[in-house]
């Protein structure tokens, strides 16, 4: 199997669906390893890796969605002998929506933390000084300052974080047909990134069903609310 795009933290041989996890902007597939462990043994979660971070700190960042959704896609080849389902958070959503756009039999689409895809904002956080994106980053966690750790290895990673705020802030939605996938959009009641109404207009991108979850919290509220959203990603995949 690929190994370069995908880590599989936790093998689980009884599963019959495969979760595929992917990451918000400068986030890696360790973010989704506690996740991933939680999960019982009917979903075996797989976490995507992007390029320039990480094991893949040498290779060249990704310069868009699109690149993103491409390397995914062609990644997930080698991972079908189970029904696919994929899961994004903020970044990740737009990458997942994508990835769906690009993939028969995608089982479910989970969409966290991110407005729908046809609704634009102009924002311009990947051309600020690097005091700027960490100010934007840290207004975005609130109490939950410990996602990104201690601000010297934050800047570390600024170069990854500076080519996934660009991805996003560049990203144009192409219009064409509603996606054949179940949409599952879930947010938190505070984030400023995606609000409540921003977020339900999800349902204008599937034919199938669509849901919408809200829990308390701003942008990272799926540190907190880790077991619920468990509980709802399996009891969906389930029925």
């Amino acid at each position: 199997m690929n190994d370069l795009w995908v880590r599989r933290y936790h093998p689980a041989p009884e599963a019959t669906t495969r979760l595929v996890c992917l990451p918000h902007a400068g986030g890696s597939a360790s973010f989704y390893f506690p996740f991933s462990r939680a999960l019982g043994s009917t979903v075996e979660a797989v976490a995507v890796q992007y390029p320039g971070r990480q094991d893949r700190h040498t290779e060249p960042l990704a310069d868009s969605i699109s690149e993103l959704a491409d390397g995914v896609t062609k990644a997930l080849g080698d991972w079908t002998d189970l029904p696919v389902a994929l899961f994004g958070h903020s970044m990740g959503a737009l990458v997942g929506y994508e990835v769906a756009r690009r993939t028969p039999g995608v089982t479910a689409l989970f969409v966290s933390g991110r407005r729908a895809p046809h609704l634009l904002r102009e924002e311009s956080v990947h051309t600020r000084t690097d005091d700027g994106i960490i100010a934007e980053l840290k207004s975005l966690s609130g109490t939950e300052q410990r996602i990104f750790g201690d601000e010297e290895l934050l800047r570390m990673v600024l170069p990854a974080l500076r080519a996934d705020y660009r991805a996003v802030e560049t990203y144009r939605h192409e219009p064409g047909p509603p996606l054949d996938v179940p949409v599952h959009a879930l947010t938190g009641d505070d984030d400023p990134k995606a609000r409540v109404p921003e977020v339900r207009e999800w349902e204008r991108h599937t034919t199938r069903s669509f849901t919408l979850t809200t829990f308390s919290g701003g942008h990272f509220y799926l540190a907190r609310h880790q077991q619920a959203i468990v509980g709802l990603v399996e009891r969906t995949l389930a029925g």
